[in-house]
Order: C-alpha cells, then sequence, then structure tokens
C-alpha cells in the first residue's frame, strides 16, 4: 500500500527531485480544475460561491487529503496537523499574491457577494473549534477517534449547507458592484470553448485532473516527511511551511485561473471554502492516526499557524466589508497586510519550533 512506503532511505538530492516533480504536477492540474469547474458551474447555472465552496474546495484539498492520510499513517501527527493549520494561513496568503500580480486594484473591492462574508465568518467560527480542542484536549473517543475531530467535520458539513441555502438569496448587496456584469461577460466569453463538449466529458476531465492531484500530493508527502528527517528541520516547521506550500499550488492555480476568466466569487470563496474543509480533515487524518488520539498530539507550532489562520481571514473580512479600492505596490491594502502578517508569522515559527 502507498502508505507503507517511505522515501527515507532515499538520498537528499532525490527527495528534493521527487518533492518538487510532484509539486509541479499539483499545480498544472489545478490550474485545468479550475476551468472545469467554472465550466461546470456554467453549464448547470449553479452559483459561484457553492462551487468554489463545495467542488473546486475539495478537488484543491486533495493534496491535503493525500498528504495527511500519509502522514498521519506514518505515525507522523506533528506533520499532518501543521500542514493541515499551516496551509489555512498559507492560502488565504495565496489571495494576496494573486492580488498583487494579476488583479488591477484591491480584490476585495471586486468581490461584493455577500455570500463571502459568510463563508469567511464560519471559517473564523471553525479555526475557534480548532483551537478550543486543542487547548482542552480529547473529552470522548471511539475506536481510536475522538470527538472534537467528528465536531470539526460536523462544522463543515453545516458551512457547505448553509453557503448553499444562502447564495443567489437578496438578504442585503452591495450599492456599488462595478464588477458584476464584468465577472459574468469574461467568464461566458472563456466558456465558448467548452460549450460543445458534453457534461459528462466535463466531469471526466475535472476527476481525472483530480486523481493525479492524489497521486503527486502523496509524492509530496511522503518526501516532505523524508526531507523533515533529513534536513534538522523538524515536521512542524516543514509542515507548516514547505509542505503547507506545496499542497496549496492547486489552491494558486485555480484562484489564479479563476481571476483570469473574471470568477473573482469563485477565487475567494475556493480559498475559503478549501480552508474549511483543511480544518475538518482533522477527523480524517484522527482516523489513518493509529498511536493515539490526534488532537493531543498538536504541538505548539500547529496551534500557532490556525491563530495566524484567523487573523489573515480577518483582514480579508474587514477587506470584503469596507470595499475600499485602496492600493499599495498595486495591491489592495487588506493584501498587502495579510502578506506582511503571514510572514511575520513564518518567521515567528522558525523561532518557535
Amino acid at each position: 500500500m502507498m502508505r507503507l512506503i517511505s522515501f527515507q532511505h532515499l538520498p537528499l538530492v532525490m527527495n528534493v527531485a521527487i518533492f518538487a516533480a510532484a509539486a509541479a504536477v499539483i499545480w498544472l492540474a489545478g490550474f485545468r480544475l479550475s476551468i472545469y469547474a467554472d465550466a461546470i458551474a456554467e453549464r448547470k447555472q449553479l452559483g459561484r460561491a457553492f462551487v468554489g465552496t463545495l467542488l473546486l474546495g475539495v478537488a484543491t484539498s486533495l493534496p491535503e487529503i493525500a498528504t495527511s492520510i500519509t502522514a498521519a499513517s506514518l505515525g507522523n501527527a506533528t506533520l499532518a496537523a501543521s500542514n493541515l493549520m499551516g496551509g489555512v494561513a498559507t492560502q488565504v496568503a495565496v489571495l494576496a499574491v494573486v492580488d498583487w500580480f494579476f488583479v488591477r486594484g484591491a480584490l476585495t473591492f471586486f468581490s461584493p457577494k455577500p455570500v463571502l462574508l459568510l463563508s469567511g465568518v464560519l471559517l473564523m467560527m471553525q479555526i475557534s473549534l480548532a483551537l478550543a480542542a486543542m487547548a482542552a484536549g480529547e473529552f470522548f473517543s471511539l475506536l481510536g477517534i475522538g470527538l472534537w475531530p467528528a465536531i470539526l467535520l460536523g462544522t463543515y458539513v453545516m458551512f457547505v449547507f448553509s453557503l448553499y441555502r444562502y447564495e443567489g438569496r437578496d438578504r442585503w448587496a452591495a450599492v456599488d458592484i462595478p464588477d458584476a456584469a464584468y465577472e459574468e461577460q469574461v467568464s461566458q466569453i472563456d466558456q465558448s470553448r467548452y460549450q460543445d463538449f458534453a457534461f459528462a466529458q466535463l466531469v471526466f476531465r475535472f476527476l481525472f485532473y483530480a486523481g493525479l492531484i492524489v497521486i503527486a500530493g502523496w509524492a509530496v508527502s511522503t518526501s516532505a516527511d523524508a526531507l523533515a528527517e533529513q534536513t534538522g528541520l523538524g515536521s512542524g516547521f516543514v509542515g507548516a511551511t514547505i509542505l503547507a506550500i506545496a499542497t496549496s499550488l492547486p489552491e494558486i492555480s485555480t484562484t489564479l485561473g479563476a481571476v483570469r476568466v473574471g470568477a473573482y466569487t469563485m477565487a475567494i470563496a475556493n480559498i475559503f471554502g478549501t480552508n474549511t474543509l483543511e480544518v475538518g480533515l482533522l477527523f480524517v487524518a484522527d482516523i489513518a492516526y493509529r498511536d493515539g488520539l490526534m488532537i493531543e498530539q498538536v504541538d505548539r507550532a500547529a496551534q500557532f499557524v490556525a491563530a495566524l489562520g484567523a487573523l489573515v481571514t480577518g483582514i480579508y473580512l474587514w477587506g470584503l466589508l469596507e470595499r475600499q479600492n485602496n492600493t499599495i505596490l498595486g495591491m489592495g491594502v487588506d493584501s498587502a497586510l495579510v502578506l506582511v502578517a503571514w510572514l511575520i508569522g513564518m518567521i515567528g515559527l522558525h523561532f518557535l519550533t
């Protein structure tokens, strides 16, 4: 079985090469996923926030699913937890990078959908639950699976259901929506190349690239586990930085792809939805981890990056509420604050571990 394969015996250079090659596959496959997800949303008239959260969010979380299961089954709970928690902050930073290089203005100014506020608030609620679980420890377990991870997974299900019910309902709306017609126009132009594709063909291509991400995610995790040992950097730091960045490549490529076709709402919903699922993936990691209860093995590094994830999410919620098109170095002020917070957080994490 793949989970029993270890790269510890391979030389450092070989593990670096495997890591880089698998990361490249994740990047390329993730970019294609965003295109087919948007095509499916257009074909079935589904809301982009819902598709970005559920379909694209789950698909781009496949590396985290693969890496978390692999790391946990190898008995490396620290690597699994730090990867998931570190991925939350890293993927929010992805929005800032995309804003910096590919959006002419503040990304949050061009995303006036109130469903994104709901998405961000629910994400912060789930991170708060995860931090409470880490601080309190496990109260109850059944067959080696703790109660807290089950609660976090249940919160994710509630999250998706809430978005499905909310999107499309005019509870309230932004007054200034300069991008509404533009987003639809650009997306329709881009989707014209897929008009002759059968729906089954779109789904097949989506699943094909999703499968590539699963395989590459396993290779990235296994090589990262070996690199943590061979470099002496430690599982906590490697999981929250190198591995989190590598497994975030689908989010980077899909978010970039969504922005390029004008689907700004899907871009942000993809990140928020992916992050909520990642917190819920502690349940999957807990099942794979057989050396005790997963939540009790989480160290200070994972708690630190979880709090960092809540901070950068809060910054973007602030930006979505204000919707000011003020920029610094070509990116929104909120994106600049997110990048600064993430960089300071990574420096702090280095000293913490």
